[in-house]
């Protein structure tokens, strides 16, 4: 089992969430809220209004997102839906637990404020302008943006 940290579609409320929790993708476990320790620019961009986390430490905002726990067959499924290597990378990342809700298979349960470790998809390959885009500490598809995202069946 590994732990993904989410903080775009695939948040609670997005137009992804639900592929969380198809059987045919894996398993997936909410475990906690939480935001990452260094800052990134998270950014909506792109034809499909798609957030991205661009991999430039330090600049932007200290990203809010969820920790799921997974298995296998859920990890290659984000894996190929986040299109890595080319579009995303997995990277290990440090995260600040704001509230922990999940099981912790008798380890002791981790305060707010405790450090824990997910991976992340985040992109290195991305448009010249993208890093002057307005930058979100939190996603939402629906945010007063109005850049709601496109889903991948609207694109056809």
């Amino acid at each position: 089992m590994a732990r993904v940290f989410v903080y775009g579609t695939l948040k609670k409320g997005q137009p992804n969430y639900s592929r969380l929790f198809e059987s045919r993708n894996g398993k997936a476990e909410f475990l906690a809220s939480a935001f990452t320790t260094q800052k990134y620019p998270l950014v909506i961009a792109g034809k499909f209004n798609i957030p991205f986390l661009l991999n430039l430490p330090g600049q932007g905002h200290r990203v809010h997102g969820e920790i799921y726990k997974v298995d296998d067959q859920m990890l290659k499924f984000l894996d190929d839906f986040e299109s890595v290597p080319t579009m995303y990378q997995r990277t290990m990342v440090e995260l600040e637990v704001k509230e922990w809700m999940g099981k912790t298979d008798g380890e002791e349960k981790p305060s707010p404020g405790s450090i824990a470790e997910a991976f992340m998809y985040s992109t290195t390959t991305y448009q010249s302008e993208w890093p002057t885009l307005p930058s979100y500490e939190s996603y939402d598809s629906y945010g007063d943006h109005g850049l709601n995202y496109v889903t991948r069946e609207a694109r056809d």
